[in-house]
């Protein structure tokens, strides 16, 4: 039994073997030659099943059908191509543009894009709120600059978690960030404004740098970071709470100010005072009527108490907790903040939605922001190691060496540079030369203040690292995909067709007036009208002039009378639609009998409309002139020029069917 078996399936794998054989034969085979070029089946196959060519045919038609078209879409690009289009400055300009747009998937990452993503939207689902204490180092700045600033944080850390000071205590005392610390009254200017301490209140994805937004939501609640870099400096990142995110929210309030530096007298007065109006509320008075009569921000006052719809960045955290403490239309008690006494009541809030509901707009934020250069890091990183990346750091150090501070002016010259002809990198089998970074040097170069010429050369370097990545991979996207080498294949041949077709074609008929108005007496016979009305489409908006409208027009002796009485009565209601009309072109027009008269009233079955239409002459069928036709006729001729430019490119180019191999091909199961 197990030989039996064994044999079939020899037997069925022969035969799959020898289909295999068979079907990349037939594709290696020529099945038409244009002029001196032939074309496999296997090429035209590739092009007909990628258009899924004429799908509403049989398979046999349908590539007969499809050829006729592939073959005449041939002799179109080769003549694009004898005539040296594809070598004009516009198309070569517009070919680059298309490249540029079609290469962009394949410098991105996906699968890191896709983690941006999901990232985004779990960060999106929480409200963070964190204190930082920071050490200001400029992202320019020397090593021994960065270390220094780094040993000095660290130092601040082991404070804290000594319990030598508390984060508050050594915020108000390092924090470079002034807000940490009181800010005194300035006569005429500020008034006092009592520091935050390093709180900076609740946030979540986006609003803050991204190396400080994944420092927040990667430490636990009640935890202290380790120094985070952003380019403002080092972060100590204090979690003071994580929650569910309040996402959109709209509140009124009623605003009762203490200044910062109010006496305890004047802060007892207040509070009296917002308690109160809070009793009033309780005891029956609406939250609106209470805004008009108490509320003292002058800028809500009169929009019942309403705010600007705010996420939790935006508000300070007292607001953020009291709305997730409320449900719609709810008012809670009154709530301090620096600025004075709040009664809040929630007016709506949108939490964020599913990972569907969101992605959209995550996506758009995602690509705006920092963290999208992490996909093209990917991919740099990735084109590194498939190509054996080197780089030769004492010829790029000699190089750097050279170059003075010109380059910091944005002055720098490479001239002088050319006979550095020592490598710096290497990707595959390309050297770089140090020349080249030196000319890469000049034509990225910016003016740069404050910064070492060592190190702003080194991160012109870097610069010149990745995009001779990018550019070596860009040189041979086309090698190395073959997809996107047939794409701007298609691209290619498509600009080409369609600027020799518009050359030859479309707008050859429409500026050949002569050879129009020849061809339009060679077929007028073609252009005829069928029987038509001489008519007017009355439409009456408002019912209750119809009756006054039927009289008018029975009374008017045209149109132009009809417009003087309607607008001597004052009815604004009517819509006029004169013309002349063949069937199928006006529905009331079809409705009635093609006779000189006045029909109606017709009700519309979709508008609320009453409609008359009044037949002034019935047109027997009569010939077309060319203005009258110049459309079709247009189209037509369009036609007529295209298949006599296929006839003269088949006598340039001579058309050569296999038919042996497209039978075989027509034959073969679909």
């Amino acid at each position: 039994m197990k030989n039996i078996a064994k044999t079939i399936l020899v037997i069925l794998v022969a035969i799959y073997a020898n289909t295999i054989t068979a079907q990349s034969s037939l594709d290696k085979k020529t099945l038409v030659a244009i002029g001196n070029e032939s074309v496999t089946v296997g090429e035209f196959m590739k092009v007909y099943q990628k258009n899924n060519a004429l799908s509403d045919t049989t398979y046999r038609e349908s590539v007969k059908e499809y050829l006729d078209l592939f073959i005449n879409f041939k002799l179109k690009v080769m003549e694009a191509e004898a005539l040296k289009m594809d070598t004009a400055s516009t198309f070569v300009k517009e070919l680059e543009g298309y490249r540029t747009q079609l290469a962009k998937p394949y410098f991105v990452d996906e699968s890191v894009n896709e983690a941006l993503l999901q990232e985004a939207y779990n960060r999106e689902l929480n409200d963070i709120r964190a204190s930082h204490i920071l050490i200001m180092v400029d992202e320019n700045s020397r090593p021994e600059d960065t270390l220094t600033a780094y040993k000095k944080v660290m130092n601040i850390r082991e404070e804290i978690l000594s319990g030598k000071k508390t984060f508050a205590e050594a915020a108000m005392e390092y924090s470079d960030d002034q807000s940490a610390n009181d800010r005194e009254a300035v006569q005429g200017q500020s008034g006092f404004r009592p520091g935050n301490k390093g709180d900076l209140g609740y946030f979540t994805v986006f609003n803050m740098v991204y190396p400080f937004e994944s420092a927040a939501y990667n430490t636990p609640a009640g935890e202290i970071s380790m120094p985070v870099r952003s380019r403002f400096g080092y972060h100590l990142v204090k979690v003071t709470d994580k929650r569910d995110a309040m996402g959109v929210a709209e509140v009124a309030h009623i605003f009762v100010a203490v200044r910062p530096e109010a006496t305890e007298e004047d802060a007892a007065r207040k509070t009296e005072k917002i308690n109160n109006i809070y009793q009033k509320i309780q005891e029956g008075m609406t939250f609106e009527e209470a805004v008009k009569e108490y509320s003292e921000d002058k800028g809500s006052l009169q929009n019942e108490g309403k705010l600007s719809k705010f996420t939790s960045s935006r508000v300070v955290p007292e607001f953020v907790l009291v709305v997730d403490s409320l449900k719609v239309g709810e008012v809670a008690p009154p709530v301090r903040t620096l600025y004075g006494y709040h009664i809040i009541k929630l007016i709506s809030r949108e939490t964020p939605g599913t990972f569907a509901d969101e992605s959209a707009q995550l996506k758009e934020r995602v690509t705006k922001d920092q963290r999208s250069h992490k996909s093209e890091d990917a991919v740099i990183a990735s084109i590194k190691k498939d190509n054996k990346f080197k780089t030769y750091p004492k010829n790029k150090d000699a190089v750097i060496a050279a170059m003075d501070t010109t380059i910091l002016a944005g002055t720098f010259d490479s001239k002088a540079f050319k006979a550095m002809t020592n490598p710096v990198m290497k990707l595959g089998k390309t050297e770089y030369t140090q020349a080249d970074f030196a000319h890469y040097a000049e034509k990225n170069q910016k003016k740069t203040e404050k910064v070492d010429k060592d190190i702003y050369a080194n991160q012109l370097f870097d610069q010149f690292v990745n995009a001779s990545c990018l550019d070596y991979m860009d040189q041979r996207l086309e090698t190395m995909y073959p997809d996107f080498k047939d794409l701007m294949k298609e691209y290619h041949d498509g600009i080409l067709l369609f600027n020799l077709t518009d050359e030859e074609v479309w707008s050859k008929a429409v500026k050949d007036t002569l050879g129009l108005q020849q061809f339009f007496d060679n077929h007028h016979d073609n252009y005829r009208f069928g029987e038509r009305v001489d008519a007017t489409v009355y439409k009456i908006r408002n019912k209750k002039d119809a009756d006054k409208v039927a009289t008018l027009i029975a009374e008017s002796d045209n149109d132009g009378d009809l417009a003087k009485a309607l607008d001597r009565d004052s009815i604004k209601s009517v819509r006029m639609t004169p013309g002349k009309f063949e069937q199928g072109t006006d529905n009331y027009i079809d409705a009635v009998e093609w006779k000189p008269g006045v029909t109606g009233p017709i009700k519309s079955d979709v508008e609320d409309l009453v409609v008359f239409v009044k037949i002034r002459e019935v047109i027997p069928p009569q010939a077309k002139e060319l203005k009258e036709a110049r459309g079709l006729v247009t189209a037509d001729y369009q036609t007529y020029l295209e298949k006599a430019w296929i006839e003269q490119l088949k006598e340039k180019y001579p058309v050569v069917v296999n038919k042996e191999v497209l039978e075989l091909l027509l034959n073969k199961s679909n």
